[in-house]
Protein backbone atom coordinates (compact mmCIF):
# COMPACT_ATOMS: atom_id res chain seq x y z
CA UNK A 1 0.00 0.00 0.00
CA UNK A 2 1.39 3.41 -1.00
CA UNK A 3 1.80 5.65 2.05
CA UNK A 4 1.30 9.42 2.07
CA UNK A 5 2.81 11.34 4.98
CA UNK A 6 2.12 14.91 6.02
CA UNK A 7 4.49 16.47 8.56
CA UNK A 8 4.50 19.76 10.45
CA UNK A 9 8.01 21.13 10.96
CA UNK A 10 9.32 23.71 13.46
CA UNK A 11 12.64 25.57 13.25
CA UNK A 12 14.12 27.95 15.85
CA UNK A 13 17.85 27.24 16.01
CA UNK A 14 19.10 30.79 15.44
CA UNK A 15 17.23 33.97 14.49
CA UNK A 16 14.47 32.69 12.20
CA UNK A 17 11.23 31.39 13.69
CA UNK A 18 9.62 29.05 11.18
CA UNK A 19 6.88 26.48 10.66
CA UNK A 20 6.02 24.50 7.53
CA UNK A 21 3.94 21.61 6.27
CA UNK A 22 5.43 19.07 3.86
CA UNK A 23 3.65 16.14 2.24
CA UNK A 24 5.04 13.21 0.30
CA UNK A 25 3.50 10.14 -1.24
CA UNK A 26 5.90 7.21 -1.26
CA UNK A 27 7.71 7.05 -4.59
CA UNK A 28 6.73 10.61 -5.56
CA UNK A 29 8.32 14.01 -5.09
CA UNK A 30 7.73 15.85 -1.83
CA UNK A 31 5.54 18.94 -1.82
CA UNK A 32 5.93 21.99 0.39
CA UNK A 33 2.33 22.87 1.27
CA UNK A 34 3.34 25.92 3.31
CA UNK A 35 6.45 27.59 4.68
CA UNK A 36 6.26 30.49 7.14
CA UNK A 37 9.39 32.31 8.35
CA UNK A 38 9.50 35.21 10.79
CA UNK A 39 12.96 36.80 10.78
CA UNK A 40 14.50 38.77 13.62
CA UNK A 41 16.86 41.08 11.71
CA UNK A 42 15.36 44.26 13.16
CA UNK A 43 15.54 42.94 16.72
CA UNK A 44 19.29 42.34 16.48
CA UNK A 45 20.35 45.11 14.08
CA UNK A 46 21.50 47.47 16.84
CA UNK A 47 23.84 44.84 18.30
CA UNK A 48 25.82 43.84 15.21
CA UNK A 49 24.82 40.19 15.52
CA UNK A 50 22.34 37.75 17.03
CA UNK A 51 21.72 38.16 20.77
CA UNK A 52 20.77 34.68 22.06
CA UNK A 53 18.45 35.89 24.85
CA UNK A 54 16.51 38.19 22.52
CA UNK A 55 16.28 35.42 19.93
CA UNK A 56 14.94 32.90 22.44
CA UNK A 57 12.21 35.29 23.65
CA UNK A 58 11.18 36.09 20.09
CA UNK A 59 10.93 32.39 19.26
CA UNK A 60 8.72 31.76 22.28
CA UNK A 61 6.43 34.58 21.19
CA UNK A 62 6.24 33.63 17.50
CA UNK A 63 6.26 29.82 17.31
CA UNK A 64 2.57 29.29 17.95
CA UNK A 65 1.75 32.07 15.48
CA UNK A 66 3.93 30.40 12.85
CA UNK A 67 2.21 27.05 13.41
CA UNK A 68 -1.25 28.59 12.97
CA UNK A 69 -0.15 30.44 9.82
CA UNK A 70 1.52 27.34 8.33
CA UNK A 71 -1.58 25.20 8.88
CA UNK A 72 -3.87 27.89 7.49
CA UNK A 73 -1.67 28.36 4.41
CA UNK A 74 -1.72 24.59 3.81
CA UNK A 75 -5.49 24.45 4.33
CA UNK A 76 -5.05 21.76 6.97
CA UNK A 77 -5.37 21.22 10.72
CA UNK A 78 -3.27 19.37 13.26
CA UNK A 79 -5.57 16.36 12.85
CA UNK A 80 -4.34 16.07 9.24
CA UNK A 81 -0.71 15.68 10.35
CA UNK A 82 1.07 12.35 10.69
CA UNK A 83 3.94 13.67 12.81
CA UNK A 84 5.58 16.80 14.22
CA UNK A 85 9.24 17.40 13.41
CA UNK A 86 11.35 19.94 15.27
CA UNK A 87 14.94 21.12 15.24
CA UNK A 88 16.49 19.59 18.36
CA UNK A 89 19.99 20.98 17.70
CA UNK A 90 22.57 22.17 17.06
CA UNK A 91 22.02 25.87 17.60
CA UNK A 92 21.55 28.60 20.18
CA UNK A 93 20.27 26.56 23.08
CA UNK A 94 17.53 28.98 24.14
CA UNK A 95 16.03 29.01 20.67
CA UNK A 96 16.30 25.26 20.24
CA UNK A 97 14.60 24.74 23.62
CA UNK A 98 11.74 27.04 22.57
CA UNK A 99 11.06 24.92 19.50
CA UNK A 100 11.42 21.60 21.28
CA UNK A 101 9.04 22.63 24.08
CA UNK A 102 6.46 23.89 21.59
CA UNK A 103 6.66 20.64 19.62
CA UNK A 104 6.38 18.59 22.80
CA UNK A 105 3.25 20.49 23.80
CA UNK A 106 1.66 19.88 20.41
CA UNK A 107 2.61 16.20 20.51
CA UNK A 108 1.26 15.72 24.03
CA UNK A 109 -2.00 17.49 23.20
CA UNK A 110 -2.65 15.68 19.92
CA UNK A 111 -0.93 12.34 20.38
CA UNK A 112 1.06 12.92 17.18
CA UNK A 113 4.52 11.29 17.00
CA UNK A 114 7.44 13.61 17.78
CA UNK A 115 10.54 13.59 15.56
CA UNK A 116 13.70 15.40 16.62
CA UNK A 117 15.76 16.63 13.66
CA UNK A 118 19.40 17.64 13.39
CA UNK A 119 19.38 21.14 11.88
CA UNK A 120 22.39 20.22 9.72
CA UNK A 121 20.55 17.18 8.38
CA UNK A 122 17.73 19.52 7.41
CA UNK A 123 20.11 21.49 5.20
CA UNK A 124 21.85 18.36 3.95
CA UNK A 125 18.60 16.68 2.87
CA UNK A 126 17.11 19.78 1.23
CA UNK A 127 18.29 18.72 -2.27
CA UNK A 128 16.15 15.59 -1.91
CA UNK A 129 13.16 17.76 -1.03
CA UNK A 130 13.67 20.14 -3.96
CA UNK A 131 15.23 17.90 -6.62
CA UNK A 132 14.59 14.34 -5.49
CA UNK A 133 18.24 13.36 -5.92
CA UNK A 134 19.30 9.87 -4.93
CA UNK A 135 21.87 8.77 -2.37
CA UNK A 136 24.83 8.99 -2.31
CA UNK A 137 25.55 12.62 -3.16
CA UNK A 138 28.19 15.14 -2.16
CA UNK A 139 26.92 17.97 0.02
CA UNK A 140 28.59 21.30 0.71
CA UNK A 141 26.83 22.73 3.74
CA UNK A 142 27.91 26.36 3.95
CA UNK A 143 26.18 28.73 6.35
CA UNK A 144 26.65 31.27 9.11
CA UNK A 145 27.56 28.68 11.70
CA UNK A 146 28.74 25.67 9.72
CA UNK A 147 30.82 24.63 6.74
CA UNK A 148 31.26 20.96 5.93
CA UNK A 149 31.75 18.60 3.01
CA UNK A 150 29.53 15.58 3.53
CA UNK A 151 28.71 12.46 1.58
CA UNK A 152 25.06 11.74 2.24
CA UNK A 153 24.46 7.97 2.23
CA UNK A 154 21.01 8.04 3.87
CA UNK A 155 18.69 10.18 6.00
CA UNK A 156 20.93 9.69 9.05
CA UNK A 157 24.14 8.43 7.45
CA UNK A 158 26.75 11.03 6.61
CA UNK A 159 30.51 10.90 6.06
CA UNK A 160 32.34 14.16 6.71
CA UNK A 161 35.23 14.75 4.32
CA UNK A 162 36.26 18.03 5.88
CA UNK A 163 35.06 21.30 7.29
CA UNK A 164 36.03 24.53 8.94
CA UNK A 165 38.37 24.42 11.93
CA UNK A 166 37.30 27.90 13.08
CA UNK A 167 34.93 30.49 11.59
CA UNK A 168 32.30 29.38 9.10
CA UNK A 169 32.10 31.47 5.89
CA UNK A 170 28.87 33.15 6.94
CA UNK A 171 30.43 34.17 10.24
CA UNK A 172 33.44 35.55 8.37
CA UNK A 173 31.13 37.53 6.06
CA UNK A 174 29.25 38.95 9.08
CA UNK A 175 32.46 40.00 10.83
CA UNK A 176 33.79 41.57 7.64
CA UNK A 177 30.59 43.57 7.25
CA UNK A 178 30.92 44.85 10.81
CA UNK A 179 34.55 45.83 10.21
CA UNK A 180 33.54 47.83 7.14
CA UNK A 181 30.39 49.38 8.57
CA UNK A 182 27.99 47.38 6.39
CA UNK A 183 24.56 46.22 7.56
CA UNK A 184 23.77 42.73 8.80
CA UNK A 185 23.39 40.02 7.66
CA UNK A 186 26.87 40.45 6.28
CA UNK A 187 26.83 37.98 3.39
CA UNK A 188 24.41 39.87 1.13
CA UNK A 189 25.96 43.24 2.07
CA UNK A 190 29.50 42.14 1.21
CA UNK A 191 28.32 40.51 -2.03
CA UNK A 192 26.60 43.70 -3.17
CA UNK A 193 29.68 45.81 -2.41
CA UNK A 194 31.97 43.29 -4.13
CA UNK A 195 30.15 43.69 -7.45
CA UNK A 196 31.69 47.15 -7.93
CA UNK A 197 35.10 46.21 -6.53
CA UNK A 198 38.41 44.97 -7.91
CA UNK A 199 39.18 41.52 -6.46
CA UNK A 200 42.86 41.80 -7.45
CA UNK A 201 43.70 45.07 -5.71
CA UNK A 202 44.27 43.48 -2.30
CA UNK A 203 45.91 40.09 -1.95
CA UNK A 204 44.18 37.96 0.66
CA UNK A 205 45.48 34.56 1.85
CA UNK A 206 43.88 31.32 0.68
CA UNK A 207 43.98 29.39 3.99
CA UNK A 208 45.02 25.72 4.14
CA UNK A 209 45.44 25.32 0.38
CA UNK A 210 49.04 24.28 1.08
CA UNK A 211 47.80 21.32 3.11
CA UNK A 212 46.14 18.15 1.82
CA UNK A 213 42.52 17.35 2.60
CA UNK A 214 39.26 19.25 2.66
CA UNK A 215 39.48 21.18 5.91
CA UNK A 216 38.90 24.93 5.83
CA UNK A 217 39.81 28.01 7.85
CA UNK A 218 38.36 31.50 7.49
CA UNK A 219 39.24 33.40 10.68
CA UNK A 220 42.59 34.50 9.21
CA UNK A 221 40.81 36.18 6.29
CA UNK A 222 38.93 38.41 8.70
CA UNK A 223 42.19 39.37 10.41
CA UNK A 224 43.86 40.08 7.06
CA UNK A 225 40.98 42.33 6.04
CA UNK A 226 41.11 44.21 9.33
CA UNK A 227 44.83 44.88 8.88
CA UNK A 228 44.33 46.07 5.31
CA UNK A 229 41.49 48.32 6.41
CA UNK A 230 43.61 49.79 9.21
CA UNK A 231 46.52 50.36 6.82
CA UNK A 232 44.31 52.27 4.38
CA UNK A 233 42.81 54.35 7.19
CA UNK A 234 46.30 55.17 8.50
CA UNK A 235 47.47 56.26 5.04
CA UNK A 236 44.36 58.13 3.89
CA UNK A 237 42.55 59.02 7.09
CA UNK A 238 39.54 56.90 6.12
CA UNK A 239 37.99 54.54 3.58
CA UNK A 240 36.54 55.62 0.26
CA UNK A 241 33.55 53.79 -1.21
CA UNK A 242 35.89 52.20 -3.76
CA UNK A 243 38.30 51.07 -1.03
CA UNK A 244 35.44 49.30 0.71
CA UNK A 245 34.22 47.72 -2.52
CA UNK A 246 37.72 46.48 -3.36
CA UNK A 247 38.17 45.03 0.12
CA UNK A 248 34.86 43.19 -0.19
CA UNK A 249 35.71 41.91 -3.66
CA UNK A 250 39.12 40.63 -2.58
CA UNK A 251 37.73 39.02 0.56
CA UNK A 252 34.89 37.32 -1.31
CA UNK A 253 37.22 36.07 -4.04
CA UNK A 254 39.50 34.51 -1.42
CA UNK A 255 36.54 32.54 -0.02
CA UNK A 256 35.40 31.55 -3.51
CA UNK A 257 38.88 30.34 -4.51
CA UNK A 258 39.31 28.40 -1.28
CA UNK A 259 35.93 26.69 -1.55
CA UNK A 260 36.56 25.92 -5.23
CA UNK A 261 39.84 24.11 -4.58
CA UNK A 262 38.52 22.24 -1.54
CA UNK A 263 35.43 21.28 -3.54
CA UNK A 264 37.63 19.73 -6.24
CA UNK A 265 39.34 17.61 -3.62
CA UNK A 266 36.05 16.58 -2.00
CA UNK A 267 34.60 15.74 -5.40
CA UNK A 268 37.53 13.48 -6.25
CA UNK A 269 37.00 11.51 -3.04
CA UNK A 270 33.27 11.30 -3.67
CA UNK A 271 33.77 10.08 -7.25
CA UNK A 272 35.97 7.27 -5.92
CA UNK A 273 32.67 5.71 -4.75
CA UNK A 274 31.59 5.47 -8.42
CA UNK A 275 28.05 6.81 -7.81
CA UNK A 276 25.59 5.98 -10.57
CA UNK A 277 24.43 9.58 -10.90
CA UNK A 278 27.09 11.82 -9.35
CA UNK A 279 25.70 15.02 -7.87
CA UNK A 280 27.19 17.81 -5.79
CA UNK A 281 24.66 19.88 -3.88
CA UNK A 282 25.11 23.07 -1.91
CA UNK A 283 22.83 24.38 0.83
CA UNK A 284 22.91 26.78 3.75
CA UNK A 285 22.61 30.54 3.83
CA UNK A 286 25.95 31.22 2.11
CA UNK A 287 24.78 29.04 -0.79
CA UNK A 288 22.80 32.10 -1.84
CA UNK A 289 26.09 33.81 -2.83
CA UNK A 290 26.11 33.93 -6.64
CA UNK A 291 29.92 33.97 -6.96
CA UNK A 292 30.21 30.76 -4.95
CA UNK A 293 27.48 29.10 -7.01
CA UNK A 294 29.17 30.04 -10.30
CA UNK A 295 32.50 28.61 -9.07
CA UNK A 296 30.88 25.33 -8.04
CA UNK A 297 28.97 25.06 -11.31
CA UNK A 298 32.26 25.52 -13.20
CA UNK A 299 33.93 22.73 -11.23
CA UNK A 300 30.99 20.41 -11.82
CA UNK A 301 31.22 21.07 -15.56
CA UNK A 302 34.92 20.20 -15.44
CA UNK A 303 34.26 16.96 -13.56
CA UNK A 304 31.13 15.95 -15.49
CA UNK A 305 29.11 16.06 -12.27
CA UNK A 306 25.61 17.43 -11.86
CA UNK A 307 25.23 20.52 -9.69
CA UNK A 308 22.13 21.39 -7.73
CA UNK A 309 21.22 24.08 -5.24
CA UNK A 310 17.89 24.71 -3.54
CA UNK A 311 15.88 27.88 -4.23
CA UNK A 312 17.21 30.81 -2.22
CA UNK A 313 14.30 30.72 0.23
CA UNK A 314 15.23 27.13 1.15
CA UNK A 315 18.95 27.87 1.49
CA UNK A 316 18.49 29.98 4.59
CA UNK A 317 16.97 28.55 7.77
CA UNK A 318 13.40 27.35 7.24
CA UNK A 319 11.01 24.75 8.61
CA UNK A 320 10.25 23.01 5.30
CA UNK A 321 13.67 21.33 5.43
CA UNK A 322 13.00 20.26 9.03
CA UNK A 323 9.60 18.84 8.12
CA UNK A 324 11.13 16.91 5.23
CA UNK A 325 14.07 15.60 7.27
CA UNK A 326 11.58 14.51 9.92
CA UNK A 327 9.48 12.82 7.24
CA UNK A 328 12.52 10.86 6.05
CA UNK A 329 13.29 9.78 9.63
CA UNK A 330 9.63 8.89 10.21
CA UNK A 331 9.61 6.58 7.17
CA UNK A 332 12.52 4.64 8.69
CA UNK A 333 10.55 4.08 11.90
CA UNK A 334 12.26 6.75 13.99
CA UNK A 335 10.28 8.22 16.88
CA UNK A 336 11.22 10.42 19.84
CA UNK A 337 9.54 10.60 23.21
CA UNK A 338 8.66 13.59 25.35
CA UNK A 339 12.11 13.25 26.89
CA UNK A 340 13.62 14.67 23.66
CA UNK A 341 16.34 17.12 24.68
CA UNK A 342 17.61 20.29 23.03
CA UNK A 343 21.26 20.00 21.99
CA UNK A 344 23.62 22.94 21.39
CA UNK A 345 26.03 20.57 19.64
CA UNK A 346 25.19 17.64 17.40
CA UNK A 347 27.66 16.47 14.74
CA UNK A 348 26.19 14.67 11.72
CA UNK A 349 29.13 12.28 11.32
CA UNK A 350 29.42 10.61 14.70
CA UNK A 351 32.43 8.50 13.72
CA UNK A 352 34.86 11.25 12.68
CA UNK A 353 36.93 13.18 15.23
CA UNK A 354 35.40 16.46 16.38
CA UNK A 355 36.65 19.46 14.40
CA UNK A 356 35.83 22.22 16.87
CA UNK A 357 36.52 20.53 20.15
CA UNK A 358 34.36 18.81 22.71
CA UNK A 359 33.70 19.33 26.38
CA UNK A 360 30.93 18.36 28.76
CA UNK A 361 28.23 19.03 26.16
CA UNK A 362 29.89 17.00 23.42
CA UNK A 363 31.50 17.78 20.11
CA UNK A 364 30.54 20.98 18.35
CA UNK A 365 31.03 19.63 14.84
Amino acid sequence: MVQTLTVLGLESSCDDTAAAVVRQTEGAEAEVLSSIVHGQTELHSAFGGVVPEIAARAHAEKLDICVVQALEAAGLTLSDMDAIAVTAGPGLIGGVMSGVMCAKGLSAATGLPLIGVNHLAGHALTPRLTDGIAFPYLMLLVSGGHCQYLIAHGPEQFTRLGGTIDDAPGEAFDKTARLLGLPQPGGPSVEVEARSGDPKRFRFPRPLLDRPGCDLSFSGLKTALMRMRDQIVAEKGGLTRQDRADLCAGFQQAIVDTLAEKSRRAMDRYLDLSPADPVIAVAGGVAANSAIRVALETICAEKGTRFTAPPLNLCTDNAAMIAYAGLERFRTGARDGLDLTARPRWPLDKTSPAMLGGGKKGAKA
